[in-house]
């Protein structure tokens, strides 16, 4: 995906409907008509990380090829970043010469691959002409979701359309390999910080059970899952969708791992030597133990914050219901007095008492969600972070004298 002026885009997009010197394929026949999807590998910017594709469309006869992508958003939009901290993200579909685009993603490092595929000329005809109704002003804007309507889901259902359903049909039948989690901290370890981040900030819903067309809503995926299809050859048998496959430029950047990273080792080890911590430094540095107790509060609580904004003042679904809430919750701000009373050799009181109980419950709830059916949020790494945490935290509390 590239950020473009979404004015300089519309006017590129009615150049293209309306010069056929410039676009033959806009009135070429559709047995002169070449349909091929282009895949580009991921890229070092983080909103590049989960790649790029476009469908290309090529006039055999003149030579003529253009790109139709659906990644254009424009930072200079008025409140894009409002808008994007809200989920309502607005994007552009976008045409642009296939030797320019392909060029451009070579040039910075990332793979081109083309596959071409076998489109009947009533299919590629279909489909030039969608793509130009797509193309239009009124028609080319909508509303990104990262794992539901994105660039390439949008790729997809365009190719879906012209093939009749089977792309839909057959996809859905065939499980996935891993689950919109597993997937985004695969793409994003390289940037570890991100990756947890993402990770914290995600509900159940990306942790649901994918099929092959779910898992579609990545480039790589949906090019890899096209290899299996096979479709209507014209003279009663079926013949393979992808005729041929070339990587036009290799990869030069670094690869994505082929599996997701298993946070909970790292995430757990880090839970219990902070809560160590914790309790060494009751005993012996209470001012220490005090500030260490009060930035682990202080963060759990705006990150408690931050999930229940996501939850209810946002469109950003995948971050709905999330249970680290049980887990990092504004009532950590309320304890906040507690650990400085106690570094004066004082008991919490009884409200600060009864929000430890109910932090300890909601913690112990967490855990337990996971004995349920169904979807369960795979948060198991921030259950073993903050789990031996909060436990030292109430043990430091409740070692604390008596009030006089």
């Amino acid at each position: 995906m590239r950020p473009l002026a979404k004015l300089l885009s519309l006017l590129a997009l009615l150049l293209l409907a309306t010069a056929p010197a410039q676009a033959s394929v806009a009135n070429a026949p559709g047995a002169n008509l070449e349909v091929s999807l282009v895949t580009y590998g991921p890229g070092e910017v983080y909103w590049e990380r989960f790649g790029h594709d476009a469908i290309e469309l090529r006039d055999t006869v003149s030579g003529e090829a253009v790109n139709f992508n659906y990644g254009v958003f424009d930072f200079n939009e008025k409140n894009f970043f409002l808008n994007f901290a809200r989920g309502r993200m607005h994007y552009l579909m976008d045409a642009e010469s296939a030797v320019d685009e392909e060029g451009y993603y070579a040039q910075v490092g990332r793979s081109v691959t083309r596959q071409r595929l076998a489109l009947t000329p009533e299919q590629a005809a279909a489909l030039r002409d969608f793509l130009f109704w797509n193309l239009r002003p009124e028609n080319a804007g909508y509303n990104y979701d990262y794992y539901a309507d994105n660039c390439t889901t949008r790729v997809r259902d365009a190719l879906d359309k012209a093939l009749g359903g089977i792309l839909k049909a057959r996809l859905s039948a065939q499980t996935g390999g891993m689950s919109y989690r597993q997937q985004t901290d695969r793409l994003m370890s390289a940037q570890p910080w991100l990756m947890l981040v993402l990770d914290l900030g995600l509900g159940p819903y990306a942790d649901q059970p994918m099929n092959a067309w779910s898992e579609s809503f990545l480039p790589q995926e949906l090019q890899n899952h096209l290899r299996g299809i096979h479709v209507a050859d014209g003279h009663g048998g079926t013949q393979p969708l992808v005729q041929d496959e070339r990587l036009l430029s290799p990869n030069r950047l670094s690869v994505p791992p082929a599996q997701a990273p298993d946070l909970r080792l790292p995430l757990g080890a880090t839970g219990l030597v902070f809560a160590a911590l914790l309790a060494i430094t009751a005993r012996r540095a209470r001012l220490v133990h005090a500030l260490l107790a009060t930035l682990y509060l202080v963060v759990a609580g705006l990150v408690g914050l931050l999930l229940l904004a996501l939850w209810t003042l946002t469109s950003h679904h995948s971050a709905w219901h999330n249970a680290n809430l049980l887990l990092f919750s504004p009532l950590a701000f309320l304890l906040l007095r507690a650990v400085w009373r106690a570094r004066r050799g004082l008991a919490p009181s009884r409200f600060a008492n009864t929000m430890l109980i109910l932090q300890l419950a909601a913690a112990l709830v967490a855990v337990l969600l996971h004995l349920l059916p169904g979807t369960v949020q795979q948060n198991q790494p921030w259950i073993l972070f903050a789990l031996p945490v909060w436990l030292a935290i109430a043990w430091s509390l409740r070692r604390a004298a008596p009030a006089g």
